[in-house]
């Protein structure tokens, strides 16, 4: 296999199950440093005892009792609130209808590999993965009542970030999202090769013939897109060795539109079914047709750029247009994508087919530190 070869991730079989577990909490000073990260660096073998020593010093708690967490955080001005528990990944789905987790882009097998042999080391999931979804009216009736109650914590962290925490321990309220989560699915905003991560330690524990083990879960955050979504960005691409001249005849090959505008119109044209497209000098706008089913993104990678009678010899992305145009040359065109809203995503993902790397977004992710589940703690952190 090649070893730069996207592949698709395993489903998990549903039911969906998110469980409570006892968080570890950096200290609100230690949330958000650009120094915290470091906590997580080589080596990793050394990375629980290192918490354990912090947690010594103040520098993080440990709830005692498991919980699911409400998480709520904002950031330049968005306000998201996401579930916070342990996503149970132990089964496997054999057929569409039972899948309960939908990736929507692929992973490369080393770095999943790679990132399941750092969690064993560390003993811990770092930072949850973030799941989108749509809640039930009865889901959410119940998370605003939590909302109303008393935070377990509540801070502004070092980078600026708004955090409010809530923790949800009673059996009723836990029977009822049990019941409401138990049906749906979730897709995969952020953490496609962390959620594969979780698969590999799940079915290297599974193989050894053990127990239930903290390994059939990894953490994660589910947010109900209805009621405080993320924000769906693009990410622009640059095709490197490719020219606007080579970009027009592989879009007119294919039977698309192209046509060269001033600056101020092409960039205006921008929307689902048109990208805009520069070298620099010239602008283009690309006319993809109005597949209401298909991603921007998949008609330039899947049925252009292998039209291009040159290149590219490489892709680079950017997440601001100001980044994009920088990198746009004579031989380097900057391509401007739009996002691709929530609902196609979450259709092409449930059609078992798989955007292009770095397709989507979402944003803003939580600050590295705020929840965090040590491997080392019992099964669902139920005892």
């Amino acid at each position: 296999m090649d070893a730069a070869a996207l592949v698709t991730p395993p489903y998990v079989a549903g039911p969906l199950r998110l469980l409570p577990f006892r968080g570890l909490m950096l200290s609100p000073g230690r949330v958000g440093n650009p120094t915290t990260g470091r906590a997580f660096a080589r080596p990793y073998k050394d990375v629980s005892n290192r918490l354990v020593r912090w947690q010594a010093r103040g520098f993080v708690e440990r709830d005692e009792e498991p919980a699911l967490y409400l998480h709520e955080y904002t950031s330049a001005g968005i306000t998201v609130r996401g579930l916070v528990g342990a996503l149970d990944v132990s089964r496997r789905a054999t057929r569409p209808e039972d899948r309960a987790v939908l990736p929507h882009e692929g992973i490369h097998p080393a770095q999943a590999d790679d990132l399941a042999d750092r969690m064993a080391e560390m003993e811990l999931n770092p930072a949850p993965i973030l799941l989108v979804h749509r809640a039930t009216e009865r889901l959410r009736d119940l998370l605003s009542e939590v909302t109303r109650g008393g935070t377990f914590r509540e801070f502004t962290d070092r980078g600026e970030q708004q955090h409010r925490i809530w923790a949800i321990r009673d059996a009723a309220s836990l029977a009822v999202v049990a019941e409401e989560l138990a049906d749906s699915q979730a897709l995969i905003a952020d953490g496609h090769h962390r959620y594969a991560a979780y698969l590999r330690l799940q079915r290297r524990r599974a193989g050894e013939g053990a127990q239930p083990a903290a390994t059939d879960y990894g953490l994660a955050m589910l947010v109900d897109q209805d009621s405080t979504p993320l924000f769906l960005g693009p990410i622009h691409r640059t095709l490197v060795g490719t020219s606007l001249e080579d970009l027009r005849d592989a879009v007119q090959s294919v039977g698309l539109g192209y046509e060269e505008h001033p600056q101020g119109e092409a960039v205006a044209a921008l929307c689902a079914t048109r990208l805009a497209a520069t070298d620099g000098e010239r602008w283009a706008v690309v006319d993809l047709g109005a597949d209401p089913h298909q991603a921007a993104v998949e008609t330039l990678h899947r049925r252009i750029v292998p039209a291009l009678p040159h290149g590219p010899s490489s892709l680079a992305y950017h997440h601001s247009v100001d980044e994009a145009l920088a990198s746009a040359r004579p031989d380097a065109v900057a391509v401007l994508m739009p996002a691709p809203s929530v609902d196609v995503v979450l259709e092409v993902a449930a059609a078992d087919r798989l955007l292009p790397e770095k397709a989507t977004s979402f944003q803003p992710k939580p600050s590295l530190g705020v929840l965090i589940r040590s491997l080392r703690d019992e099964p669902y952190g139920t005892s």
